[in-house]
């Protein structure tokens, strides 16, 4: 994160000192600088703001989804600046940072808002403001829209390896499913067996599934359900699946005989 925050400044023309690694000197870090970047993992933000001599010509900000200005308390000027964007290297991360990204930004003061917000419009990216207390609830909702996708198609790989299909034409729906989801809304984007309240489909799936793989998909069942309007309740031994107990699903009150 700190190194693509640090290679776009440079190309956008910012006089960029760092990144400043872990055996660097950060006492000065906000000594005759507009901006100092925390990028660290979480549970290090509060340490090293507290390593950073405070200045009050520098706003001080980490980049942080879930956590809140306490974190670096001591310093006059505090923000935040998280981008709603997936970074898994330098050259990725400083590619999606100038693409139309969002980010959530926080600020003690109205002045230090509008710096974070040019900032953000030099970047060609959506400002969003996110206060300290929900910031958890937000970063919880980039977790599900980036982590737990990444994790749901690392499922889906695993159920079409079985089959032989290859995970690349299970990827080419997902991202159709999700250029989709740019023109609407989830609930009426929604298709398929839950959709149309046919259960037997879904009791079907959870036959064929590995018992390992179950509660995932049921508790996924189970949360498609919730995007349908006036629809039945799922049935009951869904949530049995889900917790993964009882028997492996019912069609009409049958016992399925799969061992």
């Amino acid at each position: 994160m700190g190194g693509a925050f640090a290679r776009v400044l440079a190309d956008l023309a910012w006089d960029v000192s760092g990144p400043v690694g872990r055996s660097g000197d950060l006492a000065g870090a906000a000594h005759e600088v507009d901006l100092v970047v925390i990028a660290t993992p979480d549970g290090s933000i509060a340490d090293v703001a507290g390593a950073i001599d405070p200045d009050r010509s520098a706003l001080v900000v980490h980049v942080a989804g879930s956590l809140g200005l306490e974190v670096l308390a001591g310093h006059p000027r505090r923000g935040a600046l998280h981008p709603l964007v997936s970074i898994p290297d330098v050259a990725t991360g400083a590619a999606r940072l100038v693409d139309g990204a969002w980010f959530a930004v926080a600020a003690d003061h109205d002045g230090d808002l509008e710096l974070l917000g040019a900032l953000v419009a030099s970047l060609h990216g959506h400002r969003v403001t996110v206060g300290d207390a929900d910031r958890a609830a937000y970063h919880a909702a980039a977790v599900v829209a980036s982590n737990h996708l990444v994790a749901l198609m690392g499922q889906a790989e695993r159920i079409a390896a079985t089959t032989g299909v290859p995970v690349e034409a299970f990827v080419k729906l997902a991202n159709q499913t999700l250029d989709g989801l740019t023109t609407t809304t989830p609930a009426v984007a929604l298709t398929g067996p839950v959709r149309r309240g046919d259960w037997a489909t879904v009791a079907r799936h959870l036959d064929a599934l590995e018992p390992a793989e179950r509660p995932g998909y049921a508790a996924l069942a189970e949360l498609a359900a919730r995007l349908v309007p006036g629809g039945a309740a799922p049935p009951s031994w869904l949530a049995a699946a889900r917790r993964g107990d009882g028997p492996d699903a019912r069609r009409g009150g049958a016992r399925t005989g799969r061992e």
